[in-house]
């Protein structure tokens, strides 16, 4: 029998989330500088004639009551892609909180689709998997691969940097879900006026240079995230107060928040010393992946 095939699902984060309007479709344009933290699920995936899920991990019981959950989904759809009949057991390990704004729904169904393939060996063409993947999710295109990307339209423009400083992460969440959907709607973005112009592309020598280019571009889902949770005020207060923090800001549509640091020892100090004050929140502290694709 063959060997199982396993991939990991990195948390992406959003450094940084503009909405330029609501368009015509009902879907909001966006343009969002991405980073993959060096902690999330796992994918393992095993020879069999049926499609199963299974769960396990600190927060697989959050899925266990869905109907269909996206990694299924996402087997499905490559095995449709690919025209062919093979089935697989799915262990995914759920370590990640979920509806906490850091891509892990998305980036499972990624992870899914790389293991799969593999061990399929199917290998569809490029098109084809990223039409399917965006028919999954806006986020699921760029978790395809791990290095940071500059995401614009609602997600499925994907530009990968060339380069990125080193930086660690520290993640903190309140333990509260937040729905997108209920964020967007807070959010009242107005009708795009206009096609946005093509998102330039920063190249970013050092960290301060990213860090300069970041407080001009912060998330714009922040505000009406921190109306409908003022818990997530007191999280990115929390991390904005340890030292070395660079920059403290909330990840996508929350509730997880985010602060930026220069190194292992400053980023880990200060997961120490959040997870002290506050035993309730997930917290953890990993190096962005410099990654490929």
């Amino acid at each position: 029998m063959a060997a199982p095939e396993r991939e990991s699902a990195f948390a992406k984060i959003n450094l940084s989330l503009r909405i330029s309007g609501r368009r015509p479709d009902g879907y909001h344009e966006l343009r969002s500088l991405a980073v993959f933290a060096a902690i999330g699920d796992r994918i393992e995936v095993h020879p069999s004639a049926q499609l199963t899920l299974d769960l396990e991990g600190r927060f697989a019981s959050s899925l266990a009551g869905e109907a269909d959950n996206l990694v299924l989904r996402a087997a499905r759809g490559l095995r449709d892609l690919c025209g062919i009949g093979e089935g697989a057991r799915i262990l995914l390990e759920k370590n990640l909180p979920v509806a906490s704004g850091i891509g892990g729904g998305s980036a499972d169904a990624a992870a899914a689709l790389r293991a799969l393939m593999r061990l399929w060996r199917v290998k569809p063409d490029e098109a084809g998997l990223m039409r399917l993947a965006a028919s999954l999710g806006a986020d699921v295109p760029v978790c395809l691969g791990t290095a940071p990307a500059l995401m614009s339209g609602i997600g499925e423009k994907i530009r990968r940097l060339p380069r990125l400083p080193e930086i660690w992460l520290l993640l903190a969440n309140p333990g509260v879900a937040l729905s997108t959907a209920d964020v967007f709607r807070a959010l009242a973005a107005p009708p795009l006026a206009a096609a946005p112009a093509a998102a330039h592309l920063p190249d970013f020598a050092t960290l301060d240079d990213l860090v300069e280019w970041l407080q001009g571009e912060p998330n714009d889902l922040e505000r009406p995230a921190r109306a409908l949770l003022p818990l997530i005020g007191e999280v990115i207060g929390a991390i904005a107060a340890t030292p070395g923090c660079r920059l403290a800001r909330m990840s996508g549509s929350g509730a997880t928040c985010f602060g930026i640091y220069a190194s292992a020892s400053e980023a880990q100090s200060a997961a120490a010393a959040l997870s002290a004050a506050h035993p309730g929140w997930w917290i953890a502290a990993a190096p962005a992946v410099s990654g490929s694709g």
